[in-house]
């Protein structure tokens, strides 16, 4: 499968991955946004829209060295839908107690997000009365012993 992907800034590079068995393309940062006065969130923009083929959606996940910073992906889980053609972004949460071990932040040019290409099952929910039986039952939060 090929995807298009459009640069958008004179900084935008086309999203790459370190190894051809990695399952995420890393997206390079081309700028970014935050308020002087109220400094708790960084926008960083790609640079790049893409075009997912239907069926298909990305998944935009923070990559491992978020680690080594005091940045925490906003939502988590980006979902990025076939049909949108905006540009790439990612809202970061900044920590200012965690300690680093390495730069604080990511800049321009720093690999800040990784994009996951998956394809959508053919789902559909039916309302239903009753559900079959399950070991686990309705046991939620911890109930595997793991706090």
């Amino acid at each position: 499968m090929k995807v298009k992907v459009k640069l958008l800034h004179p900084e935008a590079k086309i999203p790459t991955k370190a190894h051809s068995s990695d399952a995420g393309f890393d997206l390079y940062v081309a700028s970014l946004e935050y308020d002087l006065c109220n400094v708790k969130q960084i926008t960083y923009k790609f640079g790049i829209a893409l075009q997912i083929p239907k069926g298909y959606m990305g998944l935009l996940f923070p990559r491992s060295s978020i680690c080594k910073t005091c940045l925490t992906l906003n939502n988590s889980v980006g979902v990025i839908d076939s049909g949108y053609r905006g540009e790439i972004t990612a809202v970061f949460d900044i920590n200012t107690v965690k300690e680093t071990r390495g730069k604080p932040f990511y800049y321009v040019g720093d690999r800040a997000a990784q994009l996951i290409i998956m394809p959508i099952p053919s789902v559909t929910l039916v309302a239903s009365a009753k559900l079959s039986d399950s070991s686990r039952g309705d046991n939620g939060y911890g109930s595997s012993g793991n706090a």
